[in-house]
């Protein structure tokens, strides 16, 4: 795609300037949050071009803003916020969200310790293969008919709490409860709910993982504790989002709002940016549906725990209440919410598009689940599966600086066809095994798309934000088992 040629300018600590002078459309500037060299990296990407065509967006507010993990997507960057207020005719834009509506990832702790696991780590990745349909198109055990995907869409996790397939403790631990008022299982098409249908507990493919890690190192002790983690503790990271039925929603919106930016009045550089005022008809209805799908990505990852729970018992001889494998947080990173900030020392409601990034509310907000309000957010940030993973917390910094937002993950440094490439005549499976990581997956293929090599260094992107004051470390997550599509 080529090198960013723009205006990059400095701009404080980790953070860098494209001015709104850069291109006539920008109403506001680009801000991007990376260190020196991960900007090295991004002056070779087109990423930035999408953060400046982002400022174009009506009604939105203070910048366009990219997280260290930036790399190109479709329309906004993946690794890309804004916040646009409706009263000032804000958009809501499909493509600021992302086609996997409400992906995220959840972290389970347990009282294991990795001299608990190690023996039966095989025949632990075994039965986790087993049990987890990971791959494309994959169905699951769960098949849901009209009536009930109906309730799924429409309350989210709170429905499968009645069918004790939740704890309170579960939805208490959910970004959001799990449910966003407004959701319209209505909103959605007769093939959204159709693709969804058999596949609400079920890992996807791509990116999409459920790993078995070990506590490695702990950086705040004190909000480790907070969090319940410890060095040497075995926890379990899953990352899925809303499978076939996001995707479709995200698909029927764009075509619904083909028109919109004719009929509004609205100039965009891309056309993948296509958009509506939030207040309109087009506007609502897409709110609507991506509520509903929100609901489903985290009924699928609630699933996905469960199932989860139920084979560490048969493995391990005790039940996953013994094993206190209980939820920490489940956060998600492709979503838009309309939330209240200090915007030029004014209090508003604003849509936030995060795509690719991940909420982090300091301490006290009061959105923050009650055990942890002391101390702020955990924020949640997978890495690559054969180096790590982080645990952060939010800080003051992201509502001063981003709208409460940091990073997602490590960010890709590879396509997947190059990725692919560069694997031929080797074994990733074997190479990662000599790390120390037991993979399972449905294709040789999907391990040499995710290769650890494909993406950034986490520790780098984690260093940043919590550099930039957007999220601080607590706790690095070591793989030593991962299942993949």
């Amino acid at each position: 795609m080529g090198n960013f040629s723009g205006p990059i300018q400095r701009h404080g600590i980790c953070c860098w300037r494209i001015p709104k002078s850069y291109r006539p459309h920008m109403r506001v500037d680009g801000l991007i949050f990376a260190n020196d060299a991960l900007m090295r990296i991004l002056r070779d990407d087109q990423a930035p071009e999408q953060v400046a065509n982002v400022a174009s967006l009506p009604g939105i507010q203070i910048a366009s803003i990219a997280m260290p993990d930036i790399h190109w997507g479709y329309g906004f960057p993946i690794g890309g916020v804004a916040a646009t207020d409706p009263k000032e005719g804000g958009v809501i834009s499909p493509g600021g969200v992302g086609y996997d509506i409400n992906c995220g990832v959840r972290l389970v702790r347990t009282a294991l310790k990795i001299s608990d696991v190690q023996k039966h780590l095989h025949r632990l990745m075994d039965r986790l293969f087993q049990v987890i349909p990971a791959g494309v198109g994959k169905t699951g055990r769960y098949r849901f008919d009209s009536k009930e995907m109906n309730r799924l869409l429409g309350e989210g996790v709170g429905w499968l709490q009645e069918r004790d397939l939740a704890s309170q403790s579960d939805l208490e631990h959910t970004e959001a409860g799990g449910y966003l008022a407004g959701a319209d299982p209505m909103a959605l098409s007769d093939m959204a709910i159709k693709r969804g249908m058999g596949q609400c507990g079920t890992l996807g493919s791509g990116n999409h993982f459920l790993e078995v890690q070990v506590v490695d190192r702990v950086v705040d002790e004190k909000v480790a504790k907070v969090f319940g983690l410890e060095k040497d503790q075995i926890v379990v990271m899953i990352h899925s989002g809303s499978r076939g039925l996001g995707y479709q929603v995200c698909d029927d919106a764009l075509d619904q709002m083909r028109n919109a930016p004719t009929k509004y009045g609205i100039e965009l550089p891309d056309r993948q940016l296509l958009c509506a005022p939030a207040e309109s008809p087009e506007g609502k209805a897409y709110i609507a549906a991506m509520r509903a799908a929100a609901h489903f990505a985290w009924c699928n990852r609630q699933i996905l725990m469960q199932l989860t729970r139920e084979a560490f018992a048969e493995v391990l001889g005790q039940t996953w209440e013994s094993m206190r494998m209980s939820l920490l947080y489940d956060v998600c990173h492709n979503i838009a919410k309309l939330e209240e900030h200090l915007i030029d020392g004014k209090k508003k409601k604003v849509w936030v598009h995060r795509k690719g990034a991940t909420r982090a509310f300091p301490a006290e907000h009061p959105e923050i689940p009650a055990a942890y309000r002391q101390v702020g957010q955990p924020v949640i940030i997978p890495g690559d599966m054969g180096r790590a993973s982080w645990v952060l917390v939010g800080l003051p910094g992201s509502m001063e600086k981003t709208f409460g937002t940091t990073c997602h993950g490590a960010g890709r440094l590879l396509s997947r066809t190059e990725a692919t490439r560069r694997s031929k005549g080797r074994r990733i499976d074997q190479e990662l095994l000599a790390r120390g990581v037991l993979a399972r997956c449905q294709s040789l293929r999907g391990l040499e798309e995710e290769q650890p090599e494909a993406y950034k260094d986490v520790d780098e992107v984690v260093t940043t934000v919590d550099e930039a004051g957007l999220s601080g470390r607590v706790a690095r997550l070591r793989p030593i088992g991962v299942v993949k599509g």
